[in-house]
């Protein structure tokens, strides 16, 4: 994450917040921080971190679809490693909406993805979602 960026460390403010458990204060950070984004880049980030503050579940579906179109417009390898949480995001959204068929397609997504997760705990935890997500919908995956 370039911290140079007045709106990056402002969403690592909002992620600190998070893990502290004051949600308040992290949606606010998140919120400063899609109101100050000068990018798509950091528009995508953003957002994405506003979709996990939401409690709506169309307000998570919305968000994540935002932070996916800026994804997209950004397209570069800044943004490739974010694609898998993105169409988890998308994924567990639709699914809380009771749509198993775009979630279906969401989770798939999220697993063509994958070879660009980092190896770690993240990389796991998104491995473990998209996997999790699947057997849900699908059934089991190899």
């Amino acid at each position: 994450m370039d911290l140079d960026s007045p709106v990056l460390r402002m969403c690592q403010d909002g992620m600190r917040a998070e893990a502290e458990g004051r949600p308040a204060a992290a949606r606010t950070l998140f919120r400063r921080a899609w109101d100050a984004s000068r990018d798509d880049y950091e528009a995508c980030v953003a957002a994405h971190y506003l979709a996990r503050q939401q409690s709506d579940p169309e307000e998570i579906l919305y968000w994540n679809r935002e932070a996916l179109a800026r994804a997209d417009k950004v397209g570069d390898d800044r943004v490739a490693a974010f694609y898998p949480s993105l169409h988890v995001g998308l994924g567990l959204a639709y699914e809380r909406l009771g749509d198993p068929d775009r979630a279906r397609v969401a989770f798939d997504r999220a697993r063509e993805h994958v070879p660009a997760l980092p190896p770690g705990e993240y990389g796991d935890l998104l491995r473990t979602a998209i996997t999790e997500g699947l057997a849900r919908l699908h059934g089991p995956q190899d």
